[in-house]
């Protein structure tokens, strides 16, 4: 029970990688809050880790509008007492070329996934202050290293969440507080499979040739990462003892990039 009796947050968690992180979480003793866009679904997770209510509730939460991060955090600390840990997970995925990205897309895109890190990462660190401990994890890819084309605003997203994670480390550090950064390769979720059949259209190839040959042509295996992979990143980083491990981040993707 690595996790025994901590109080974590986590973002986008009704579904794919956040979920899977819940899952996880919850089995190594965390009381979990499954903060999502849509709240009947995270209640509807939360009762799937809990049933009882005691130990997992859901959070209807906007992460790119101010009022209801601090409202749902606050929610939180008003339900467990305490908040110990934050995965920043929740993200969306458009793609198009930069001449042709609307510039509404690209603000909503980095709202969702800079705005919404700031907001959670705010609302946490005030209560961690408090306690004098804290861990915060950000959701990040391989693209908070490389690029790739039609992802401008993904890749810029990505990219600047380290330079958050790297802050909040030396921020925190005098509080108790750690962040790291987690970079997964292309997982099979609702998000990745979305972008498929798009990737498909604008590169004008098959379907699978943007499975083998743009997805998963740099792995050393050919395989999609697993969301049971990130969860056992974010739980090494969640349960790490000290502020030893701190302003780092983890490539999980198959070989896909290496440091």
């Amino acid at each position: 029970m690595r996790l025994k009796d901590k109080v974590a947050v986590v973002t986008g968690a009704a579904s794919g990688i956040g979920k899977e992180i819940a899952i996880v979480f919850a089995r190594e003793g965390a009381k979990i809050a499954i903060a999502d866009l849509n709240l009947g679904a995270a209640d509807a997770t939360a009762k799937e880790l809990d049933p009882t209510g005691e130990r997992a509730i859901g959070v209807g939460m906007d992460v790119s509008n101010e009022a209801e991060v601090d409202s749902g955090i606050a929610k939180v600390i008003e339900k467990f007492g305490a908040l110990d840990i934050l995965v920043s997970n929740a993200g969306i995925q458009i793609v198009a070329p930069i001449v042709d990205f609307e510039f509404a897309k690209w603000k909503k895109l980095l709202a969702i996934h800079l705005d919404g890190a700031f907001l959670t990462t705010r609302a946490s660190l005030r209560q961690m202050y408090k306690q004098k401990s804290g861990c915060i994890i950000y959701m990040g890819s391989v693209h908070s290293k490389e690029a790739s084309v039609l992802k401008a605003p993904y890749v810029t997203a990505k990219h600047g969440l380290i330079g958050l994670s790297k802050v909040v480390a030396k921020e925190g550090a005098a509080h108790g507080v750690r962040s790291n950064v987690i970079c997964p390769g292309f997982v099979r979720t609702p998000l990745v499979d979305k972008q498929i059949p798009e990737q498909a259209k604008e590169l004008g190839i098959t379907e699978d040739q943007v499975i083998k040959n743009v997805m998963l042509k740099e792995t050393v295996d050919g395989q999609f990462t697993t969301v049971e992979d990130v969860a056992e990143a974010a739980l090494f980083f969640a349960s790490f003892p000290s502020n030893a491990l701190t302003g780092q981040s983890l490539v999980v993707s198959h070989g896909w990039f290496m440091e």
